[in-house]
């Protein structure tokens, strides 16, 4: 199985796109030896969400590393941000801008149709029966895409990003009390600095499956990786980081929720 859905009880899907790690044998070969350790993970972030059980979330793993599919870009390939660095839909670069591959080696546009088929299509089948699942049982759903990268990527971004990045794509995936209620939330601890719609509005799934007036709401987390772990090889969970880092966390996704419920009298 390529991912692992668990179903809960609250109207709220958590997904974590990036959070796989796994590269199939069959493909290792074509990358170089530095990717094997799959750096741009979105390290640890099951661990740092521990509570989505005794929340009644339901939640959305992948097996896969973003390096052999990414499930956050849209099926045709086309670039979620013009005129940035973008990554692609079967990445042949990391973060740093350095090729992912061996020369010559990069997957052709019939082995992307095929990791497309067998690896993103599940996921996406998977997160789109869930969500009309919970809208069904609760009458309206909410989709928390939660993600997290390294403070400082110049390839990707200039500068340091803020801790806490939230996408509504520009308003369009989410109603506007539930950016609102999640911004207020991050900002209620202090000691971390966040955004909304700024540099990372939300990736394709955000895009595509929030759609307010067919009561879905989408809302992306980019959060950074220093505010919980070492953002250096290893990558090492940071369990003093993280005991600041998880109330915050869980203040954002429970506000949204509450938002949202509240938008349908709940």
């Amino acid at each position: 199985m390529s991912f692992h859905l668990h179903t809960g009880s609250q109207p709220i899907l958590v997904s974590m796109p990036h959070a796989g790690t796994d590269i199939p044998q069959d493909l290792r070969d074509a990358y170089v030896p530095r990717a094997l350790a799959v750096e741009d993970t979105d390290w640890h972030l099951p661990l740092l969400h521990d509570w989505l059980d005794a929340m009644g979330a339901s939640v959305l793993l992948p097996r896969h590393s973003r390096y052999v599919i990414d499930l956050n870009r849209p099926p045709d390939d086309a670039p979620m941000y013009p005129g940035a660095s973008n990554t692609e839909l079967c990445p042949t670069r990391f973060f740093t801008g350095d090729p992912l591959y061996r020369e010559r080696r990069e997957p052709s546009a019939g082995e992307k149709e095929r990791r497309r088929a067998l690896y993103w299509q599940p996921y996406h089948d998977a997160l789109a029966g869930e969500l009309a699942r919970l809208k069904a049982r609760h009458g309206f759903a909410l989709l928390w895409d939660a993600h997290s990268i390294r403070s400082q990527i110049p390839w990707l971004f200039e500068g340091v990003l803020p801790d806490l990045n939230i996408g509504t794509a520009n308003g369009a995936s989410a109603h506007a009390d539930i950016a609102d209620a999640v911004a207020q939330a991050a900002a209620r601890r202090g000691g971390c600095s966040h955004v909304v719609n700024g540099r990372f509005k939300g990736g394709y799934i955000t895009r595509h499956y929030g759609h307010p007036a067919g009561d879905v709401h989408a809302v992306q987390l980019e959060m950074c990786q220093s505010l919980y772990m070492r953002e250096e090889p290893p990558y090492a969970y940071d369990a003093p980081r993280t005991a600041f880092a998880r109330p915050v966390v869980r203040d954002m996704m429970e506000a949204a929720l509450a938002a949202c419920k509240a938008l349908y009298g709940r």
